[in-house]
């Protein structure tokens, strides 16, 4: 009986972790799909986007759902609950990053009306790539439970908010120099953070892998690399509007 009961408890943990990398696989083609609608205006493609976050959301019904299932049913301990608790709030993180993707597709329809603007849909698009990556390798080290792979996405963080803060200044000037261009660069700035955000959420994708490998988040307390809300020089005045 008892074998019986540790063998049904294993299927439950491996549906509800097939569950949550089926996720993954869906938020990452929403990150590459919004990012690529964005660079070649095609607004279908950022209107399928859209259309797919209510497929991440069922997703992420039905995972907490069976979560909360298992825990009643089995009453799981130790580290088996530290799975099913990890997945939970990854599931969250996910679906916030779903979100973002599905904001910056509802962007692309706007934009394809406006000039465009310098380089900043190229460099959107390597952020995204970026944070795609970090998203791919934080759900590799939650299978293989490789710790060290985890960090290294914490780490690549800094990296996404080093690009943010070069995007940010780059469109900053092109707003000095024609107030035509505020408009397009509100919107690019807009999806700059989105993306800033997704690597936030993916951050903490790989901080649940941490905990669920060692029991506890990682010690240090991550300073962010993301300066526009404390420096100066980020927050000057745009005809009469703070950017």
């Amino acid at each position: 009986m008892q074998q019986h009961i540790s063998s049904a408890f294993d299927r439950d943990l491996e549906g509800i972790q097939a569950q949550i990398m089926k996720m993954g696989g869906l938020i990452e083609a929403a990150i590459r799909d919004a990012a690529k609608s964005l660079a070649t205006h095609d607004v279908e493609l950022a209107d399928r986007v859209r259309a797919g976050d209510a497929a991440v959301d069922a997703l992420e019904d039905m995972l907490n759902e069976e979560a909360a299932r298992v825990i009643a049913l089995r009453a799981p301990t130790a580290i088996d609950l530290r799975v099913i608790l990890s997945v939970m709030r990854m599931s969250a993180n996910l679906e916030r990053i779903g979100d973002l993707a599905k904001n910056m597709a509802k962007r692309t329809s706007v934009l394809v009306e406006m000039p465009e603007i310098g380089g900043a849909a190229k460099s959107l698009r390597r952020m995204a790539r970026e944070v795609e990556s970090m998203l791919k390798d934080a759900l590799d080290a939650y299978i293989q439970r490789d710790e060290a792979l985890a960090l290294d996405v914490i780490e690549r963080d800094n990296d996404i908010d080093q690009l943010y803060n070069t995007l940010f200044r780059e469109l900053l000037t092109f707003m000095l120099e024609d107030p035509r261009n505020i408009t397009p660069c509100m919107h690019l700035h807009f999806i700059a953070k989105n993306i800033e955000r997704m690597g936030d959420h993916v951050t903490s994708i790989a901080e649940q892998v941490v905990f669920l490998t060692s029991g506890t988040k990682p010690g240090d307390v991550r300073v962010k690399s993301d300066r526009t809300s404390t420096d100066p020089a980020f927050s000057t005045p745009v005809q009469g509007r703070d950017v």
